[in-house]
């Protein structure tokens, strides 16, 4: 018995020796891409402007401190962000507000080099409105947390706050202790730097209160793929008004869908040719470069006297248009466009009108069309991406803006205004620019331009 299971046991060693080889690959990691801003010892690659407020490493954290007498402080990366995914961590003083700046920038000609762009909120006041989306330095309110109650409870007082933010391209989604938090469409700011703020304080506040940042972690490459589906449905700005708008008065003066409120300046309906709706852009379309000479101007069929107008445009290269304020579509019903005073749309390279005029520079980009030219130092984005203009008029004090800087400013009805008049094109309209209430036009000259966000305010402060 012995012997047969000796030979038993050495038939299946050959046997096991004989077997091929199977080779087991080890199961390959899938490596999330994390890239650390922060070494958890220095401040290098961080760089403060700003206010004063204190930044010290501690205990591997960015220590914020507050500072009285100082404005909002930010703690900014030396490296420009467009495309990213973003994780941190962060503890806040309950009497504190705070925030995390992304596509952030800071512009010498844009409020003195005033810190401008998306913050993603710390909010630990009653409000709660922690990871809600806020334009620092321009819009406002972009993504409020008042219809989102789980992500409001999703704060932790006095303690360790995760968030997760997304910015790849128009979409910026975020989420707190990993509960959805703001879902928004935007495409104002494509890439900027990422900013850790120190909000000011009164003088009721205590100084040295502070807020810690750690984990500070990004991912540039294969975003896409890391993306985290959420089930918030989107905020959408594009013909829509921001929470701030509302508040402030302001109303859409175009739908993004639908000719409602415009007609043609020489007809009784909007154009049947020549102007386009698509995408939510309002587009006069290429003709031959003529004035009003295809579809013909758009008026809006309401009339203004004190106001704000804000105007989004698109140039294609060589392109001209206008758009035009204290309009009277009664004058002039012969050949061209119709008469008013026109903050000028131009590509100022390739079309010759920016050569011309009255006085030198008066027909370029942003300027009082043939009297006025805009200050040269402006904040254009190149052509093909949108500007946004803006045009306000109050009791006869009239400013142009473009990209929310002022280029331009002059009183109408002044003398310095009327002998500007006398010596133009002009001067054959009486009374030209003077009407106390008009209509508001976007002109046809023949090029293809587009515009949307078209929003007014009838009564500005």
């Amino acid at each position: 018995m012995k012997t047969q299971v000796i030979t038993t046991l050495k038939s299946l060693i050959v046997l096991l020796l004989t077997l091929p080889v199977v080779q087991c690959s080890p199961v390959k990691q899938d490596k999330v891409p994390w890239i650390s801003l922060f070494d958890g010892e220095t401040l290098n690659g961080w760089t403060q402007i700003g206010g004063v407020a204190k930044y010290t490493v501690r205990d591997g954290g960015i220590v914020g401190s507050t500072v009285k007498n100082t404005p909002n402080s930010f703690l900014t990366s030396d490296k420009m962000y467009g495309d990213f995914i973003l994780e941190l961590e962060y503890r806040v003083d309950s009497t504190m507000n705070s925030g995390i700046q992304i596509r952030s920038n800071s512009i010498p000609y844009y409020q003195n080099g005033r810190v401008h762009g998306y913050q993603i909120e710390i909010d630990p006041s009653k409000r709660a409105w922690s990871a809600g989306v806020y334009d620092e330095g321009r819009r406002g309110w972009l993504n409020p947390l008042d219809e989102n109650p789980d992500a409001q409870k999703a704060f932790k007082q006095n303690d360790w706050n995760h968030y997760r933010i997304e910015a790849i391209g128009d979409t910026l989604k975020t989420w707190i202790n990993n509960v959805p938090a703001a879902y928004l469409i935007d495409d104002k700011t494509a890439s900027g730097f990422i900013g850790l703020q120190v909000h000011s304080i009164g003088a009721n506040h205590k100084e040295g209160t502070e807020i810690i940042w750690k984990n500070i972690k990004i991912i540039t490459d294969s975003i896409s793929k890391y993306s985290k589906k959420t089930p918030l449905q989107p905020l959408v700005t594009k013909n829509n008004l921001t929470v701030s708008e509302q508040k402030g008065g302001w109303e859409m003066l175009w739908d993004g869908k639908t000719t409602n409120g415009w007609r043609g300046a020489k007809l009784d309906k909007f154009p049947e040719s020549g102007w386009e709706i698509e995408n939510g852009e309002l587009t006069v379309l290429a003709s031959d470069g003529a004035e009003s000479a295809a579809g013909g101007d758009i008026v809006t069929t309401d009339s203004f006297s004190n106001f704000k107008l804000s105007v989004d445009f698109k140039l294609t290269p060589g392109a001209n248009s206008g758009i035009k304020y204290y309009v009277d579509t009664n004058i002039n019903k012969g050949p061209g466009s119709s008469i008013g005073l026109e903050y000028q749309i131009l590509d100022d390279k390739l079309h010759p009108d920016a050569k011309k005029g009255n006085h030198e520079g008066s027909r370029t980009v942003c300027s009082l069309y043939d009297l006025i030219q805009a200050n040269t130092n402006k904040p254009l984005n190149p052509i093909g991406e949108w500007n946004t203009a803006l045009i306000s008029s109050v009791d006869n004090h009239v400013e142009h803006w473009i990209n929310g800087v002022k280029v331009l400013e002059y009183e109408r009805k002044s003398d310095e205004y009327l002998k500007l008049v006398s010596e133009s094109k002009y001067k054959k309209w009486p009374n030209f620019g003077e009407l106390d209430e008009g209509q508001l036009l976007l002109q046809d000259h023949g090029d293809k331009v587009s515009f949307r966000n078209i929003k007014v305010n009838r009564n500005p402060k």
